[in-house]
């Protein structure tokens, strides 16, 4: 035995329970639900915040914790494919090697610490306690190790680090700054059809948090009165558009708890006016809304239909999206019906209607502000799977529409492969159909491309990337 008198053996550390944080908790319950279940976070987030509102626990659950829950969930699936680069360059394994929850945990921290002005020590010190309350004091040493690496640089520095030069991989690069799939970066710039300048502007508008817009439904409700509403502006392009500047609840408008009123992106809007105002040659008293799940075109022509003494037939798949159309139509100032129908098997008979509107099924890559998740759940193939669809429905839609009517054909993408592509094909089925110049009808806008069809971008129009060809059936 050794002569060497012992160390006095120091006391071991009190245990201290971990502080709950209920803002970053609450985003942290998001970011798994949206990776488990394939949830959108538009539609998570709002009851997890109405819940949390209602707690009344001895620290309520302001608008400032709502903001701030907010933005770490959409910054976080915005800048996902940043962070993880950033993330991949401070582990020592392949990120399919860190469990989910823990790269969540890790993509939250990399966010306030890159990607928001929550102070450094702030920022980490939260982030930890989330892990140790979430994941476990073990994995919470991992957390810390990992979020002071990426702490040391910010989010400049590390894109010099992690991002390929752009002269010696242009899509990969801005595939990492930008933090879009490389195939998403790829296909957007081909639809650009410009240089950098045009599809980065892109790619930052992808990444901007968009205001709220709602529309004012024609006869039922007016832009003055929602103009009433604080922080509200007049759209910039539909005269029944209102936006919402500072955000805010939609649902305390009352317009829009009452159903006048909608949210409704201003892209949205203008598919929905440029259909109703083409030229349509004979009578013009029965329109077609044949995809009008979840309804928010369907109340805008229905309306417009009424000021007409026109009638719209909202059709729609799935029976609980046609519930939602009929709710969105509910108390139209004119005559309408709903119908829950396959539209590539309708049961109208073929050339029943002089306007008809069908709004495909797509990747949604044209609304990739709103639902930033998106970019990272869809994947090349599924343009293969919504093919046949989109050229199903569009055929329908011709065989619908009476000589002298007129189609209007509208994706939420603007890939080639589900706008020009679909359009040209069917074009050489239907050799009685001709596309019509659509951009004279939103003389107001610029920027609509060469035409004949439209596009709009969010970096160009303030919208999401909606397109539209118009089509008319000839004698």
């Amino acid at each position: 035995m050794s002569d060497q008198p012992r160390r006095p053996r120091r006391p071991a550390k009190p245990y201290r329970r971990p502080k709950k944080d209920p803002v970053r908790i609450l985003a942290f319950e998001a970011l798994r639900a949206v990776d488990e279940r394939d949830a959108y976070a538009n539609l998570v987030l709002p009851p997890l915040l109405r819940k949390a509102r209602e707690n009344e626990g001895p620290e309520k659950f302001d608008a400032r914790d709502a903001a701030l829950a907010t933005e770490l969930v959409y910054g976080t699936l915005r800048r996902q494919g940043t962070y993880d680069a950033v993330i991949a360059a401070c582990v020592d394994r392949p990120l399919r090697e860190v469990d989910p929850p823990v790269l969540d945990v890790l993509s939250l921290g990399a966010h306030q610490l890159l990607g928001t002005r929550i102070p450094t020590h702030a920022a980490v010190s939260a982030t930890v306690e989330l892990a140790r309350v979430v994941l476990g004091d073990g994995r919470a040493k991992f957390v810390n190790a990992v979020l002071r690496k990426i702490a040391q640089d910010d989010l400049d520095g590390w894109l010099e680090r992690v991002a390929p030069p752009y002269d010696e991989d242009p899509e990969d690069h801005l595939a990492v700054v930008h933090s879009h799939p490389r195939w998403v970066v790829s296909a957007l710039w081909d639809s650009l059809g410009g240089g950098r300048a045009g599809v980065e502007e892109l790619l930052r508008a992808d990444n901007e948090r968009p205001e709220v817009t709602l529309v004012a439904r024609p006869g039922r409700a007016t832009t003055d009165e929602l103009l009433a509403e604080e922080a509200a502006v007049p759209g910039r392009w539909s005269p029944y558009a209102v936006r919402l500047t500072e955000g805010g609840e939609p649902g305390a408008v009352p317009a829009v708890a009452e159903g006048r009123a909608g949210v409704q992106d201003e892209g949205s809007q203008l598919v929905a006016l440029a259909l109703a105002a083409a030229p349509v040659e004979g009578p013009d008293r029965r329109w077609l809304d044949a995809c009008a799940g979840p309804g928010g075109k369907a109340a805008l022509l229905g309306a417009l239909a009424a000021e007409r003494g026109a009638v719209l037939l909202a059709s729609e798949k799935q029976p609980h999206r046609a519930g939602l159309v009929a709710k969105a139509l509910a108390g139209n100032p004119g005559p309408y019906q709903v119908v829950a129908a396959d539209g590539t098997r309708p049961p109208w008979r073929p050339g029943s209607f002089d306007r008809v509107l069908v709004d495909v099924p797509c990747t949604g890559l044209g609304a990739l502000r709103r639902r930033p998740e998106a970019r990272w759940r869809r994947r090349p193939e599924d343009l293969d799977g919504f093919a046949p669809l989109q050229r199903g429905l569009l055929r329908t839609a011709l065989e619908s529409v009476r000589v002298g009517g007129v189609v209007g054909y509208a994706t939420c993408s603007p890939h080639l492969a589900e706008t020009r592509a679909v359009v040209g094909d069917l074009l050489k089925q239907f050799p009685d159909a001709e596309l019509i110049d659509a951009r004279p009808l939103l003389a107001d806008v610029p920027d609509l491309g060469d035409g004949p069809d439209i596009q709009l971008w969010p970096h160009l129009h303030g919208t999401d990337a909606m397109y539209l060809a118009l089509l008319r059936r000839k004698a």
